[in-house]
C-alpha cells in the first residue's frame, strides 16, 4: 500500500523477528524482545509483513499477548537485565546501564 509508513527500525527489528521465529523454546530474552516489538509495532501505521510475523511467532510459541505481558512482567519483576546484547535493544525504552 502506498500510504503505508516503514518504522526507522524495519532492518533491525526484521532481522530479530527472523531470529524469534524459528525459535522452539523462547528463553526470557526472546519473550522480552516479542514483547516490546509487539508494543513497537501495535500502533504503528504500516509494516504488515512485520506485525504479521510477530503473531506467527506468539501463535508457533502457542502463547497469548496476555501470557506474554504476564511472563515479561515476571521476569522484569526479577531484574532482568539485558546481557551484553545490547544493540538487539535500540529504541526499546529501558535503561541498560544500571
Amino acid at each position: 500500500m502506498e500510504d503505508e509508513q516503514i518504522h526507522p527500525l524495519h532492518e533491525t527489528d526484521k532481522q530479530i523477528i527472523d531470529s524469534l521465529i524459528v525459535k522452539k523454546e523462547p528463553n526470557d530474552f526472546d519473550l522480552i524482545n516479542l514483547a516490546r516489538l509487539i508494543n513497537r509495532y501495535g500502533d504503528f501505521h504500516g509494516e504488515k509483513d512485520l506485525k504479521d510475523d510477530l503473531e506467527k511467532i506468539l501463535n508457533f510459541w502457542r502463547i497469548t499477548r496476555t501470557q506474554l505481558f504476564s511472563k515479561t512482567r515476571i521476569i522484569w519483576s526479577n531484574n532482568f537485565k539485558p546481557n551484553d546484547s545490547q544493540e538487539d535493544l535500540v529504541g526499546s525504552g529501558f535503561d541498560a546501564t544500571n
